[in-house]
């Protein structure tokens, strides 16, 4: 017969447990960015070209792109398709965080958090196609079109990618600012009634936001704070409709106002 084990032993298992499937589910999420990426590496130049439609349109005639390191020409495009990748593959790789946590959830979390884990998702998507079909034409348009007389526009292929990437990266947690609003308000930080008293801070916070993840243009901006600020308010109709008992909440709160 085995020695019992000690509590010390016992309440060391789960913890054991939980890092062994917090692995797998890691090798599951990077084997799914792996399998999208491996056909995605073969079209890693068609990738680029239409990442770059949007500033070829505007440059002058006569001019092009250019790659300033030997290796650009093969590690920007590689690095574009492995980071397409990633998006391509978020829904899986959000599916193996879900299958992590879901264990540990009441049933009233489960509900919400489904619709908030999908609608992250989207959300997210939402933003990147925001940047690239209606941000990127109106700052590549406005920035090329303020090139001084006698300058040539030669972009670098390398400081091209990391430029949209951040923007890519700026327009899609900004989309995420529904999901947040949804967030705060479910975990009892605050409620919609007092939200909407914010209003005024959150469109100046919005346009404060645009300035220091957007280029420094007005345009552009603009562009984020803007849609910002309708998140924000969609975010507050997603709260009544989704968090459970919001609206006696919000009475209490009301009649602890008056009394």
């Amino acid at each position: 017969m085995g020695k019992p084990k000690t509590n010390t032993q016992a309440n060391a298992m789960p913890w054991i447990s939980h890092l062994v499937e917090m692995r797998d589910r890691l090798v599951k999420a990077l084997l799914g960015v792996l399998v999208v990426f491996i056909p995605l590496s073969f079209f890693a130049k068609d990738l680029f070209t239409l990442l770059a439609g949007p500033l070829m349109v505007f440059l002058p005639e006569g001019t092009s792109m250019i790659a300033t390191e030997v290796a650009s020409p093969f590690l920007t495009p590689f690095k574009l398709s492995l980071l397409a990748a990633f998006v391509v593959a978020m829904p899986w790789i959000l599916h193996q965080a879900w299958g992590f946590v879901a264990p540990g959830l009441y049933q009233h979390e489960k509900r919400i958090a489904v619709p908030l884990l999908a609608s992250s998702v989207l959300l997210f998507y939402a933003g990147i196609a925001f940047a690239y079909y209606v941000v990127f034409p109106l700052i590549f348009g406005f920035l090329t079109s303020m090139a001084p007389d006698g300058v040539t526009i030669a972009t670098d292929i390398g400081r091209y990618l990391d430029f949209v990437i951040a923007l890519f990266i700026a327009f899609g947690l900004a989309f995420e600012v529904p999901i947040a609003t949804v967030l705060m308000v479910w975990t009892g930080m605050t409620t919609p009634n007092k939200l909407k008293e914010k209003r005024p801070y959150v469109f100046l916070g919005a346009f404060v936001a645009g300035m220091f993840l957007t280029p420094p243009d007005i345009i552009s901006q603009t562009l984020l704070a803007v849609p910002m600020y309708l998140l924000f308010e969609g975010g507050i109709i997603m709260a009544r409709l989704l968090v459970p008992g919001i609206k006696e909440r919000e009475q209490q709160d009301a009649e602890r106002a008056e009394s």
